[in-house]
């Protein structure tokens, strides 16, 4: 049994990483890394009306100095906050629980973040309380690059760009017809899908290949 399975932070992240947090018994967010681009950490997909759509946070530019991914700050520019609630809203308000869900997220598009780590993990915060899945957050005190085999380190196993050994089981999408089953889009997807059984769907819908 590992001592704790480390995440890296992700803004709404996939179904893969909410089932790997699921099954974790103890669970940190690494927060001494340096920031990487094109990941989950600013980094979410839904599915839209034209089929899978991205959704980034800008983040203030670090020129060459690199820079712990809690000292990253949200770019003020872009207005990226109300485009990104505008295409949740799109891609999701004809779903079975989008009114359901609506009050819960949409305060976190209205209201100024100034850093990416303390916005991705109210976000998650909220997530873990919808999915009534009692976890407890902690956050790495310093950065090591290489664990022993007593912590299960994702930090960079779940990514957008590859496989990262988690199997999804199809569920219902509201686009499905038109675009066929998207596999691991944000939790959001499942919530306003499946609602409740959101909750199922990451208890029995998902497992681990043997090469996780």
């Amino acid at each position: 049994m590992p001592e704790a399975v480390l995440f890296s932070t992700a803004y709404l992240p996939p179904v893969s990483y909410m089932f790997a947090l699921q099954n974790a018994e103890n669970v940190l967010v690494e927060q001494w890394e340096h920031y990487q681009k094109q990941s989950y950490r600013n980094r979410c997909h839904i599915a839209a009306a034209n089929g899978q759509m991205a959704l980034s946070i800008p983040v203030e530019r670090t020129g060459t100095e690199k820079k712990c991914i809690k000292d990253i700050r949200i770019s003020e520019h872009d207005d990226w906050q109300r485009q990104h609630w505008k295409s949740i809203v799109s891609a999701y308000n004809t779903t079975p629980f989008f009114e359901y869900y609506e009050d819960d997220f949409a305060p976190f598009f209205h209201q100024k973040w100034d850093f990416l780590l303390d916005f991705n993990t109210a976000l998650l915060e909220k997530v873990l309380e919808l999915l009534d899945m009692r976890k407890s957050i902690g956050f790495t005190a310093t950065y090591i690059p290489d664990y022993h085999k007593k912590v299960v380190d994702l930090r960079d196993k779940i990514h957008p760009k590859h496989d990262c050994g988690i199997i999804i089981r199809p569920y219902y999408q509201v686009f499905q017809e038109k675009h066929g089953f998207l596999t691991d889009l944000s939790i959001v997807d499942l919530l306003f899908n499946m609602g409740n059984e959101a909750q199922l769907v990451l208890k029995d819908g998902c497992r681990f290949t043997e090469d996780f």
